[in-house]
Parts: structure tokens; C-alpha cells; sequence
């Protein structure tokens, strides 16, 4: 098994730690199973076709992973859609909450807690249910989507509304296990397997570049080590431009990244729509940064205006997402204007717009 460092002062950190005890750095895997494309189980339809480089055992699934990549054309510009959307709770969290909740169970995990928005709540609930686990989401207070609360507790989920949820959790976390979407190192572990499906997807080739929404960067930093893993084992040459889109109204990567810093920037949050990344201090953030940077990638913001406009575009063509997702598409105009029109592009939609729709009335 792989050891969990810590990503400050390297100290070795125990399987159910969420950050380091000693400097309260985050942690990482260390020593990973090379990638080895013999080893894909190819009669496995979901994430665990890749269970030879996971070093974790598989205890329960819903089938998530293998979501499909679609070619999409909007306003004459040309992308391959990543449908995460379509994993079974609605969002790509669901890749990262499989691998955390397995690795935790193995290690005798029976309560797990979590501070989300909305995606990440439905998905420990939703996992934590078919692995024996009792799950409480912390939501904040103020910014919570009614929608989504109430598929949390369709899971079986417990909320607690905070107007400080960061530090209820973290008080909470000493005392039960901490899932964190955020902090684990499992989580973007799991994420990783979205740039292997791919890369198989596109005939065993990488995309020239691949744009995701950025919170606290699980997904993007998946994409970013599974293209990484890939270009180690010698299947491609070069990684991906990885471009990183946020909010206008909380944009602290594309702020950092415009200075040439090494640290996201310290902002004032303003309103957005996009309510699965109003993220204001990324935890991996310093590792998204140097993601832009050694692949030569590049970071976006967007109004409101624009995710609105991109989201009924996309709900038009079929594709039901939520307003977090269409911020890659709204950054389609930036984004071919610095690759060109004829760059490969892989864009990640990430969570259902389903969520968002108001409850039809119950029949009489």
C-alpha cells in the first residue's frame, strides 16, 4: 500500500488522518501503482476498470465512472463534452467519494461527516448509505440550495445548517471521521480515473487541452496527475493545457495565476450563480497553481451573464447542467482564442442541472 505524506513536512500520516498533525499541511499518496493499460479491466463499466492502479479495495460501487464524451459544437467552436454529470448522484464528486469511502471503510470507518454545498453532501450520503456508514453534511447557512439539501436527506443524509461551517466541521472532525472532498487525498485519487476514460475515449491519445470549473480543485488536479500518470508509463507526450475557470465573483486561482503567483490570492467573494465553487482559499491551491504552470495551462473568469447565457445554450442542445458546469462552457470564446480552433479540447461538466429544478407538484 502507498504511503500519505504530508505535502509540507513530509511526515507519514495515519489512513484515517485528514491533514497533517503535526503541521496541518495537506497530504498526498506517495509511491502509486504505475499505469499499465494491460491492466484495465476492460468488462468493468465504471471507474474500477482501473482497480489495478487504486491501491484500495473495492467494497461497494454504484457504477460511477465511465461517463461519455460527447463532441458538441457551440457558436461554430468545437469541444469534447466529459459528462460527469451523468455519475449516479448527479456530479463527478461521486469518482472521489467511491475511493474515499472505500479506503475509510477498510479501515473501520461507521460515521462519516463532510462540509459541502450541495454535490459533494448528496454524494457521501448517497455512498454512505450502500457501505453501512451514517452520514452528516454541514451546510452553510446562507448559500445552501434548497434542491440539494433535500436530495442529501433522500439519501439518508443528516445536515446541520452553520453560518461558520468550516469551523463546526472541523470541530466535528475531531471526534468522527472527516470525508473530505477537500482535504482527502483519496478524492482527487478517484478523480483521476476521468483522464484515463479519456484517453481511451479519444483511442488512447490526450486532449490538447482540458478546461474544468475550479472550487478546490479535485476534478482539475485528477485530470492533471491521471494525465501525469499516462505520460510516465510513456502512453503520451505531452500533457494537456490545463485551464482552469472560475466565477468572476470568487476567482482567487485566476487571480494568483494572473500575477504569477505561486498561491491563490487572498479576495473579498461577490455574488455568483455558480454555487459549487464559491470557494474563496482552495485547499490544494498551490497545486493547482503549479498544474497551470507545468502545463503550460491558464485560468478564466466569467460573469454571471455569461454562465447564464452558456447554461441555456447547453440546456438547448440536451445537455441538462447546472450553472457551475456552464462556466467552462461560457469561457469557450477565451479558451479558443488562446488554443486555436483546431486544438483537441475536452471540457468537464460536472453536476446535473436537475438539482435545480423545482419540485413538480404532487398529483391530487
Amino acid at each position: 500500500m502507498p504511503e500519505i505524506k504530508c505535502n509540507e513536512c513530509r511526515e507519514i500520516a495515519q489512513p484515517l488522518d485528514w491533514r497533517c498533525q503535526s503541521c496541518g499541511g495537506s497530504l498526498d499518496l506517495v509511491d502509486l501503482p504505475a499505469f499499465n493499460p494491460s491492466s484495465i479491466h476492460s468488462d468493468d463499466f465504471s471507474l474500477w476498470r482501473y482497480r489495478a492502479m487504486l491501491p484500495l479495495e473495492r467494497r461497494f460501487s454504484l457504477g460511477e465512472g465511465l461517463t461519455p464524451l460527447v463532441p458538441v459544437e457551440l457558436d461554430g467552436a468545437r469541444f469534447q463534452a466529459k459528462l460527469e454529470y451523468l455519475n449516479p448522484t448527479g456530479s463527478f464528486k461521486d469518482r472521489g467519494t467511491s475511493t474515499v469511502l472505500n479506503h475509510l471503510a477498510a479501515h473501520g470507518a461507521t460515521e462519516v461527516i463532510d462540509n459541502s454545498s450541495g454535490n459533494a453532501g448528496a454524494s457521501l450520503a448517497a455512498f454512505a448509505g450502500i457501505a453501512g456508514m451514517s452520514a452528516t453534511v454541514f451546510v452553510p447557512a446562507a448559500t445552501a440550495v434548497e434542491s440539494k439539501k433535500r436530495l442529501i436527506r433522500s439519501f439518508g443524509g443528516v445536515i446541520i445548517e452553520s453560518h461558520d461551517y468550516l469551523a463546526d466541521v472541523y470541530a466535528a472532525a475531531a471526534k468522527t471521521t472527516y470525508a473530505s472532498h477537500a482535504w482527502s487525498p483519496y478524492f482527487v485519487l478517484g478523480q483521476q480515473t476521468a483522464a484515463w476514460e479519456t484517453w481511451e475515449q479519444l483511442e488512447r491519445r490526450a486532449p490538447d487541452a482540458v478546461a474544468t470549473p475550479v472550487g478546490h480543485g479535485g476534478l482539475f488536479l485528477g485530470f492533471y496527475r491521471g494525465f501525469q500518470a499516462l505520460q510516465d508509463a510513456g502512453l503520451i507526450e505531452k500533457l494537456p493545457r490545463m485551464i482552469a475557470v472560475q466565477s468572476a465573483g470568487v476567482d482567487p486561482v485566476v487571480c494568483g495565476w494572473e500575477s504569477g503567483s505561486l498561491m491563490p490570492s487572498q479576495i473579498k467573494p461577490g455574488p455568483s450563480i455558480a454555487d459549487g465553487i464559491l470557494v474563496d482559499t482552495p485547499v490544494r491551491g498551490a497545486q493547482i497553481l503549479r498544474a497551470l504552470y507545468d502545463s503550460e495551462g491558464f485560468a478564466l473568469r466569467v460573469d454571471n451573464a455569461a454562465i447564464e447565457a452558456a447554461q441555456q445554450s447547453m440546456h438547448t442542445r440536451g445537455f441538462m447542467i447546472e450553472a457551475t458546469s456552464a462556466v467552462t462552457a461560457a469561457a469557450l470564446p477565451q479558451i479558443r482564442e488562446r488554443i486555436g480552433e483546431e486544438a483537441v479540447l475536452v471540457i468537464a461538466f460536472t453536476g446535473s442541472g436537475l438539482k435545480n429544478l423545482s419540485a413538480a407538484p404532487s398529483p391530487e
